[in-house]
């Protein structure tokens, strides 16, 4: 925070505001441990290189596709893919946060 009498800027004023409502909230701010730095790193790397793989199938995939029907259901598949794999590492991940992993 600024230590000088300057105006805060909208961003830091947000910030206020949110550290208020979740203190109201009963939330408290804790510190992420280097430990935990560096498993959250691990597991965004792995799901980073998953997403990877599977967009290298996918494109592999669409080259063999016949149709237009094909291809959507591809393109879904691929989709609902992304999704599930962020899903789980976004689940990890605040695993690992709060100190569950």
């Amino acid at each position: 925070m600024k230590t000088d009498d300057a105006p805060k800027s909208a961003y830091e004023l947000a910030m206020e505001r949110l550290r208020k409502q979740d203190k109201e909230a009963g939330i408290e701010e804790r510190a992420v441990t280097p430990a935990q730095k560096t498993r959250i790193s691990e597991i965004r790397q792995f799901y980073e290189a998953k997403l990877a793989e599977r967009e290298i199938l996918h494109k592999s995939s669409l080259r063999k596709a016949e149709d237009t029907e094909a291809y959507e259901k591809l393109e879904e598949e691929y989709r609902r893919d992304r999704e599930r794999l962020a899903s789980e590492r976004d689940t990890k991940i605040e695993k690992v946060r709060a100190g569950r992993a």
